[in-house]
């Protein structure tokens, strides 16, 4: 997976799509984190093209907002479709990731 990134005065926006799973994850998670290492400390991973996330993901996630956290910063999902949601629900990410319905919403957080 590519991952474009789009900076905007709030805080970068890494629009995710296709898949994260087993075979993707770590890639995604080292592209982020360089991001993070780089000075980003508001991020905000849109997963309106997303179609799966699998464990390897959700840990993907859990420890990109962990490392936000250590170094002062936010991380805030948005536009997840509703099967995705239901991963984040069920595994219980929902009630301690910050989560928006849309982008503008996301950015709002900052």
């Amino acid at each position: 997976m590519t991952i474009a990134i789009e900076p905007t005065a709030a805080a970068t926006i890494v629009p995710l799509q296709g898949q994260i799973n087993s075979a993707n994850a770590a890639a995604i998670e080292a592209q982020v984190l360089a991001l993070v290492d780089g000075g980003t400390r508001n991020l905000i991973l849109d997963f309106a093209g997303l179609d799966y996330i699998s464990s390897a993901g959700l840990r993907m996630v859990l420890v990109v907002a962990k490392r936000l956290k250590q170094e002062s910063g936010l991380l805030v999902l948005c536009g997840m479709q509703p099967h995705v949601r239901e991963v984040f629900d069920i595994s219980g990410f929902l009630a301690i990731l910050n989560v928006e319905p849309t982008r503008n919403e996301a950015l709002a957080r900052f």
